[in-house]
């Protein structure tokens, strides 16, 4: 929530639990674009070389059989392998998983694979049939996806985003539920004696030092976890409860943000006082901003050159 302009609703990374590890793979085999060798003896083969690296899918797969599940919003999916999991995502869950995408000419558009590491992806901010499919899930299940093009990219490609229907393959490796929401500071109104005060007004005291040596810059871009509170005590934003840290640049936010952050280091964290005159004012021009002083917990991430 830092923007002069705007800044709830920023869309960053998630994390994953200390104690997550992903569901071992088998090696990838070679599969060339223009040979896919010999024809799958059946249905489960072709399932593990699609998945695990295959550049293009045969006409076959792109379009769903007569055994796929239809529902009422259009999207046809199949499960390839079931899962061991109680529960399927919620929208505000980050699903980790694995995933194969192909374009209505059988094309790879995007392979989680080809990157080596799973993606970790907000169920809310998926395009509404990769939503509906993963909601459907259960951890340690496969299942593949013919999204029609209302449910999926569009008419319009963009890249890495084809135009038109789409089939994925996922395997969904976890679900993380999201944080619970931080309680209100007790010294919301009433900063501690021993916080820093500067010459503009702004009052800081940290919470937990950081291990950095280096302090940001105007020109830098930073990644942060944050939370926001005005002064009777309502939470406005709050990446923390999001799940998603956010990144922007030190002087892309209100004048009280841009100050505090370049008292920071590295793995900080620390507690804001911002008075009004350096945050969005006492009547804030811009719809739906917090008026008057406001209070912040920053956590500073990282420090992007």
């Amino acid at each position: 929530m830092l923007r002069a302009v705007v800044l709830f609703a920023g869309l960053a990374i998630s994390c994953r639990p200390a104690d997550y590890k992903p569901t071992p793979l088998p090696p990838e085999p070679h599969l060339g674009a223009e040979d896919d060798g010999p024809e799958p003896a059946n249905e489960d083969e072709f399932v593990h070389r699609a998945l695990y690296g295959a550049d293009s899918a045969p006409a076959s797969v792109i379009k769903p059989p007569g055994n796929a599940e239809l529902s009422a919003s259009g999207l046809a999916s199949l499960v390839l392998r079931q899962g061991t999991g109680e529960r399927t995502p919620r929208d505000d869950d980050t699903v980790v998983l694995h995933f194969v995408g192909w374009d209505s000419k059988g094309e790879k558009f995007d392979s989680s694979l080809a990157r080596g590491k799973p993606d970790h992806l907000r169920v809310q901010l998926l395009e509404p049939g990769w939503r509906e499919g993963v909601q459907r899930m259960v951890v340690g299940e496969k299942r593949r996806l013919w999204i029609p093009e209302r449910l999926a990219f569009g008419p319009v490609p963009t890249p890495g985003k084809p135009a038109g229907d789409i089939v994925i393959d996922v395997e969904l490796l976890d679900i993380v539920e999201p944080p619970a929401a931080p309680t209100v500071p007790e010294d919301l109104t009433s900063p501690p004696a021993d916080a820093l005060t500067t010459a503009s007004g702004l009052r800081s005291k940290v919470l937990e030092p950081g291990k950095g040596k280096v302090h940001p810059q105007r020109t830098d871009r930073v990644l942060v976890h944050y939370s926001g509170w005005t002064a009777d005590g309502n939470m406005f934003d709050s990446s923390v409860a999001r799940g998603q840290a956010l990144a922007f640049g030190v002087d892309e936010v209100i004048p009280g943000w841009t100050e505090a952050l370049m008292l920071m280091v590295e793995g900080e964290k620390r507690r804001l006082w911002i008075p009004a005159n350096l945050a969005y004012g006492d009547t804030p021009s811009r719809p739906g901003a917090p008026a008057g002083p406001l209070v912040f917990d920053v956590e500073l991430i990282e420090i992007q050159h």
